[in-house]
């Protein structure tokens, strides 16, 4: 790692389909939401993903899910504002 600022980046996997989760999104809420959900015949969970692109995931019983995390160079654009969307690492500001 360089000696540039860095940020903690969290990736989420539903059943194969990997999600990075914007800067703002409560992980700990998040995983009472899925949680939650699991004893539903199926509930969509909400959440904002790098992009500032909202998501919604239908969560079953037997939706397997994975949360890890690493440490990454910090992207200035990775606020969780929705209506501030971005794609792509190098876009222009």
């Amino acid at each position: 790692m360089t000696d540039g600022e860095t940020m903690i980046q969290t990736e989420i996997v539903f059943d194969g389909s990997s999600y990075l989760l914007a800067q703002d999104q409560n992980i700990d809420d998040l995983r009472e939401r899925i949680e939650s959900a699991t004893k539903t015949a199926g509930t969509f969970v909400d959440m904002v993903v790098v992009g500032n692109r909202a998501v919604s995931v239908l969560i079953t019983p037997t939706t397997q899910v994975t949360i890890s995390v690493a440490t990454v160079a910090y992207d200035p654009r990775d606020t969780g504002d929705v209506d501030f969307p971005y794609t792509g690492f190098y876009d222009e500001l």
